[in-house]
């Protein structure tokens, strides 16, 4: 029995600590072999003025009155030829004036829909798109002016399908500490860009070329379903650093817990029957890195329970080892620390709690999937507009 309960201890301890930093670390190592073999390519180009491609942006837009007029106003000064951008707005059964206000901001067409779900307007925005290039976004993303021919620059190589930037969160006070998971989140999205393919992008900026582009079921996102299916394809899914936009953070860890929630809501749909867990299609360092950042990080909350059980049923004994109370009293400190996060506003409790509620709101997303299914439905996150 003590046998069992240790094997689970730190088999589940070592899973955590590999998904968390001997993933990335691993990534390092085979990036510096891959640097080494491949000094002096040169770096994707964009396109030369007057050669670019024309790009329809699709923004999907449900109650997006207080800021469609600002997301057309950014599209529209993107350094790209007005007459190869084509700003397609479709209203997923807005319940205000969005459709007006996108308008009278200039979109090139504005598509009135009935409630469907982001996922199926976004698809009748791509029916409608006359580009040689499909780009996306949401409508409270600004991208900068060079963003576009960032992105644009990935797909003259022939084998990328899909390309996503990066996200800058914009913090106006709060208690929200996903900036610095987001940085930790890019750091590794880059080193799967350069070794094979990442494993999921963002809703903010990315781009798809025409012929890649797949019709996902409703309640499976374009973020992560998209890039694991383009790769079972034979395409490569890329991030650009270069292309780069910003987004308002949700302003508190409570906030932050619950837009998880809904997000893992639609993750555990894709895992549980969207293909991911098969590894047919996948070459072997990506279906290394899907166990790896995705498999890993989703059981998480399973791998913490399994190892406080196994700690507490090691340390409780009356002859128990010190590693084994150690163990246990590690694990109860974060505890206490994410709980006093909660009253005081000093960054390692913050910190800890982020940690706790993000991997609790993994379990909480796959409850909601359970109990109820995962609606097609969206609404934006409380404080980002």
């Amino acid at each position: 029995m003590r046998r069992a309960a240790r094997v689970a201890l730190w088999g589940s301890a070592g899973a955590l600590v590999y998904a968390q930093a001997g993933y990335p670390l691993a990534l390092a190592a085979l990036d510096r072999l891959r640097a080494a073999r491949s000094r002096g390519e040169p770096p994707p180009r964009a396109p030369a003025t007057g050669t670019e491609p024309t790009v329809s942006l699709v923004v999907a837009a449900h109650r997006e009155a207080e800021v469609i007029a600002d997301k057309v106003a950014n599209a529209l000064a993107l350094d790209w030829p007005r007459d190869r951008l084509e700003v397609i707005v479709a209203c997923d059964g807005s319940p205000d004036d969005t459709p007006q206000r996108a308008r009278a901001a200039g979109a090139d067409l504005v598509l009135d829909l009935p409630w469907g779900g982001k996922v199926r307007a976004q698809d009748a925005g791509v029916a409608a798109a006359r580009g040689d290039l499909l780009a996306f976004s949401d409508a409270n993303a600004r991208w900068e002016p060079g963003a576009l021919r960032a992105l644009a620059a990935r797909f003259a190589d022939p084998r990328v399908g899909y390309a996503c930037g990066q996200v800058r969160f914009v913090a106006e006070g709060g208690t929200n500490q996903e900036g610095l998971y987001w940085r930790y989140e890019m750091a590794i999205r880059a080193l799967e860009s350069r070794l094979c393919s990442i494993t999921a992008g963002n809703g903010a900026i990315y781009a798809v070329r025409p012929e890649a582009y797949v019709r996902v079921d409703p309640v499976m996102g374009h973020d992560l379903k998209l890039p694991f299916t383009l790769v079972k394809r034979r395409w490569r899914a890329v991030y650009e650093p270069g292309a780069r936009a910003s987004e308002k953070m949700v302003p508190t860890i409570e906030g932050e817990f619950a837009r998880k929630r809904r997000m893992m809501s639609h993750a555990w749909a894709i895992v549980a029957r969207g293909g991911m867990l098969s590894p047919r299609g996948y070459p072997p360092l990506y279906a290394l890195m899907i166990a790896s950042h995705r498999i890993l990080r989703y059981a998480g909350p399973g791998l913490h329970a399994v190892a406080l059980a196994s700690s507490a049923a090691l340390a409780l004994r009356r002859r128990a080892a010190r590693l084994d109370r150690l163990a246990l009293a590690a694990q109860l400190a974060l505890l206490a620390a994410a709980a006093a996060g909660g009253r005081v506003r000093s960054r390692p409790l913050l910190l800890a709690r982020y940690y706790v509620l993000t991997t609790a709101s993994i379990a909480a997303g796959l409850w909601d999937h359970l109990r109820h299914g995962t609606p097609a439905g969206w609404t934006p996150p409380e404080g980002t507009r």
